[in-house]
């Protein structure tokens, strides 16, 4: 976002400017056990999903959904009820911005990045 958006300071001040920006970050999950740092070390049977009903029923000008990594568009797709999300809201899976996601250089991760956030 740093780079997209110019956003810096500290935690509230970068989360104010993404709202600025009429951007919402949201975890798919509230809570699970996961004994690693990698996602695939969630164990899937621990895991509770943020309330998305709610959040999109509250914000209905969601236009976009973008899923940080692939994991995370995995978990959406299996714990978030599809009735929720409805026919209008694209949903988009990128790249992860993890470095441990070192397959993929920066700018091509940035540039995905771009594409789906800027059109």
């Amino acid at each position: 976002m740093g780079e997209l958006y110019g956003i810096a300071g500290d935690y509230a001040s970068r989360c104010n400017q993404l709202i600025e920006h009429r951007i919402a970050l949201w975890d798919v999950l509230h809570s699970s056990v996961r004994p690693g740092s990698m996602d695939a070390d969630i164990q899937m049977n621990s895991a509770n999903a943020n309330g998305f009903a709610a959040f999109l029923q509250q914000h209905q000008c969601i236009e976009l959904i973008a899923f940080n990594g692939r994991k995370a568009e995995q978990m959406f797709t299996r714990f978030v009820d599809p009735a929720a999300v409805g026919d209008l809201i694209v949903q988009v899976g990128l790249p992860s911005t993890s470095p441990a996601y070192a397959s993929m250089p920066f700018s091509g991760k940035l540039a995905a990045w771009r594409e789906a956030l800027t059109e």
